[in-house]
């Protein structure tokens, strides 16, 4: 997972899309619904960590 449109597209696997139009928003939520199908051991430790320092790398870039 190299992007957040690589995150959106696993997302999208599970049926969710996220678009508030808050950049920061989305973010937030995205992180959320990955922490939610991880907790349900729907993706891998892998897919979550790369989720989870992506979106950290994006919120750094936004603040």
């Amino acid at each position: 997972m190299e992007s957040i449109y690589d995150l959106r597209k696993l997302l999208l696997k599970f049926g969710t899309i996220i678009y508030i139009g808050d950049r920061l928003a989305d973010l937030e939520l995205m992180e959320e619904e990955l922490n939610e199908l991880y907790q349900m051991k729907m993706i891998s430790n892998e897919e979550f960590i790369q989720g989870s320092l992506l979106l950290i790398r994006e919120k750094e870039k936004i603040k």
